[in-house]
Parts: C-alpha cells; structure tokens; sequence
C-alpha cells in the first residue's frame, strides 16, 4: 500500500509543482493576453489532479495505511493526507474543479477593480466565490466545527470564534487604551522621510541585502514584484517572495520584503527530508505570520537593526538621508498613526485592521452580511476603530488579496501571529542575546534557533504543540500586549526627548 501511495504522491506533486509555477507566473510576470488561454489549461491540469487525488487505488491505500500501526514522520503525514481526503470526498468534483478555475482568474479581476477602485467591478466575482465558501462550510461541518469555524480551523487548527473572540477580547481590554492614551504624542520627522523621492532601482539594491543579512538563501529563492507581497514555495529549495515598491516611501518596500522573507526563510528552513510531502512547509498561517513579524517587526524594526545597519541605506541614499540619523530613521519606521491600508499599518495599530476584518467575514458567515454592503461595513468600522473616513474603495475593501482568492478565515491568523510572535521573541532573549546577534551581524544565529525550536518541524507537529515547544508554555496573548507597550513607551519617551 505505501508503494501504491507514494507512486500516486510523485505523479500529484509534479502536477502541483506545474500549477504553483503557473500560479506564480500568473501574479509576477505573466502578460495580461495570456490570461484565457493559461485558464483552460489549469483547468484541464486541475482536473487531472483532482482525478489522481481522489483514485480509488490511492483512497485505498491511505484509508489502509491510516489503520496500520504507523509511527514517526510518515504516521503523521498519512494522518493529515487522511484528513484531507476525507474533506475532499465530501465536495462534489464539478463545483471543486469550477471553483479552482474561478480563483485562477478571480485575483487578475480583483486587480483590475482595485486599480480602478471599482468595487461593483468584482462584486459579481466575489459573491460566487461567497456562494462557494457557504457550501464548502456545509459540506465539511462537523458535530464539533460549524459555521465560520470550518474556514477558521483550516488556517489555525482548533482555534474558532470562541478563542479568537477571546484573544481579541484581551488585545481591546489592555491594547486599545494604551493606543488611545498614547495617540496625541506628537511625532517629528526629518521632512525628507515624509516627502522625499527614493529611487526604485536603488531600494531594490538594499532589498538584495537583506537578502544576506537575514541569510534569505537567493539559492533556493527569489525577489520578485507584484501588486499585493507575498511568499510562494512548495518545497523548501524553491520558495520565493515578492515586494511592491513605492517611490515616495522608502520604508515600504523594506518592511514588507523583510516580512516575506520571514516566510521565506521559515520554509527554507524545515527539514528538507519533508520535501514532496505534505509535511513541508509551514505548520499553519498563524505560525507562519510569527515567523515573518518576528523579522519584520521585532528585528527589522529595533533600534540595534537600525544602528547596524542604517549605514548601508544611508550609502545607498547617499543624498537624500545625508542629514537623517539613524535614531531619527528608527523613530520613524516606528511611527504610529491611525492609517487605511493594513500592510502599511504600524506595529501598534495593526490588529485594529485585523479585528475589522475578523468581525466584516464573522458578519458574512453568519448571513448577517451580504456582499454588496461590504464597502458600506467597512467604511462603518473604519471610522469607528481608527477614526478615519474611506475616501475610495482601493483604499478600503479592496486594498487586500485575500477574499479574491477565497482566504476566508485568514485575517485572524495575522493578529495571532504578531501575538505568538512575541511569546516566542520573548522566550528566544532568554536563550541567546538577540540584540547582539543583530549587533554582531550574526542574524543566522538567530535563524538557527528559530529552525531548531520551530522551522524544522514542518507539519510534523500542530501548532499547540510548536508554541509548546519553542516556549514551554500555552500560547498567552499578555506577552503580545506586555510587549507593545515595553516598546512604545520607550519609543514615546524618546519623541519627547527629540
């Protein structure tokens, strides 16, 4: 049986591995011309794999193999491909391979609405992808997972709307004061940081050395462009990130390739031995998103990163930060202010947009919601949590990737991420100095502890049992909180000082 099984596992992967490239293709560099033809070709590719998954020989010998007595790696791959059968053989193979078809194409449209700020542009697009997530939730309940909790356990398993409403419950009980007690200190900033011009072709120069500095293998990787950042891999020799550049921010394009390059290099790092299993890769999204806050917050932004090496932006934008310190520059990419878009929100205010997010698809999955007043409801909440009135859908509903390509139930995990991310960030500083590491440009250091505690595993472990071991400790949101507000009292004195 286990012969059967991994005969059928080389052919699926070759098929998968086609799909990802075109996937990829299709989000960085594919012409827009090609976009019908690349469609029926997924098609066609999509349906032989769902015919390789669900063959009665391969069904057989995983419904086989999971009643042995199976031990180490290959028990609990056979046990997570088991479960994924058994969710695939409940949906119905014509609506499966149509909706696969549908989010092919539906993240072209959503840029194309995006760009326009036309949101009845992808409404059409946006409300069958809805009409699907509805069946899926139907066809995959449980006597324990109902409603929204079936698309919230599929990103971060056994976390539903109970937990989640109580982790949000914390960061608005301790958060949202400290936020709203410190939000009238007055921040000051060199006028160049704020209205200055940074050449494009420069920014991607330093984006390549971060790309050392955080030892992002450029062997197993690649830097590329696309509208939304993102991280892509399916084995760990070939994982690869995208930036967006803007000319008028010099700090965009920095925090968001060292946010992708903590997805990066967490799939680099697990155990190669993995690689054409299931168990590649990393265990769930929220594990996932404390792995690329951790380098882009807890590293990318702290002031020993920036004592290091500010000297190498400041070389490269040699004219316009000639009179910017580097205590000024770290102030700055540690600024906070009550903003639209969620990829450009500050450390501070960033699950601000999450719970938006979180309540908007709680709304949707509970018939409380219809599509077409998402922009209404989102506007509404934006000016409740952050104060601020949407000036145009590019800038509000459709400022995200996620909903064009059926993400729901992803928003929590990020929130949940920067959350685990300081448990572990906590933890860490009591085994090795990390500041010093960072001082003594041995980042490596630090990846090697985090692949020893946490990247190796893979989907060997689940992610109760990763936070488990990294930090011998339940996960705890209070180290989050006690975390934000150790550093930006610290950064709020030092406004005070400059």
């Amino acid at each position: 049986m286990k012969q059967i099984y991994e005969q059928f596992k080389k052919e699926i992967n070759a098929y998968k591995y086609a799909l990802w490239l075109m996937g990829w293709d299709d989000e960085t560099e594919a012409p827009k011309a090609s976009k019908a033809y690349r469609t029926e070709q997924l098609e066609v590719l999509y349906t032989l794999v769902y015919k390789l998954e669900m063959d009665e020989k391969r069904l057989a010998a995983i419904d086989q193999l999971a009643k042995e007595n199976l031990t180490g790696p290959f028990k609990r791959e056979i046990e997570l491909e088991k479960k994924g059968i058994d969710q695939l053989r409940k949906i119905p193979q014509a609506e499966y391979i149509a909706y696969q078809v549908l989010i092919s194409k539906s993240s072209q449209i959503w840029a194309e609405a995006k760009k326009n700020s036309d949101f009845e542009a992808f409404l059409p697009t946006l409300e069958e992808i809805i009409v699907f997530q509805k069946k899926l939730i139907k066809y995959l309940e449980t006597d324990t997972l109902k409603g929204y909790d079936v698309l919230l356990d599929m990103y971060e398993e056994n976390m539903g709307i109970k937990e989640y409403d109580e982790f949000f419950k914390v960061l608005n009980e301790k958060l949202v004061p400290f936020v709203l007690e410190t939000s009238k200190v007055k921040q000051k900033f060199p006028s160049v940081l704020l209205k200055g011009s940074f050449n494009i072709e420069k920014q991607k120069q330093f984006n390549h050395r971060l790309a050392d500095i955080l030892s992002y293998d450029l062997k197993k990787g690649v830097i590329k462009e696309s509208v939304h950042p993102f991280t892509s891999g399916v084995v760990s020799v070939d994982t690869r990130v995208t930036t967006a550049y803007r000319e008028d921010l010099i700090d965009a394009a920095i925090f968001s390739t060292i946010h992708e390059m903590g997805h990066g290099i967490y799939e680099q790092q697990v155990n190669p031995e993995f690689d054409g299993s299931i168990l590649s890769g990393g265990v769930s999204m929220g594990i996932h998103e404390s792995q690329s806050r951790l380098f882009e917050n807890m590293i990318g932004r702290s002031k020993a990163f920036w004592d290091t090496y500010y000297p190498v932006l400041q070389q490269t934008f040699s004219k316009e930060l000639k009179k910017v310190t580097a205590e000024q520059f770290h102030l700055y990419v540690n600024r906070v202010k009550r903003d639209f878009i969620r990829i450009e929100a500050d450390e501070l205010t960033y699950s601000l947009h999450i719970m938006i997010r979180y309540e908007i698809e709680k709304a949707l999955f509970n018939g409380k919601l219809q599509p077409k007043d998402l922009p209404k409801t989102w506007n509404r909440l934006y000016k409740k949590y952050l104060g601020l009135t949407v000036k145009n859908d590019a800038f509000g509903v459709l400022q995200d990737i996620h909903w064009s390509i059926g993400s729901f139930g992803y928003f929590p995990t990020y929130a949940l991420g920067s959350a685990y991310a300081a448990q572990i960030y906590d933890v860490m500083n009591q085994e090795i100095d990390v500041e010093q590491c960072i001082k003594n440009n041995d980042i490596r250091k630090i990846n090697r502890w985090l692949r020893e505690h946490i990247h190796q595993y893979g989907k060997l472990k689940t992610p109760k049992e990763i936070i488990l071991n990294a930090t011998n400790k339940p996960f705890d949101p209070n180290y989050y909180v006690d975390y934000l507000v150790k550093k930006y009292t610290t950064i709020f004195k030092a406004y005070e000082v400059n």
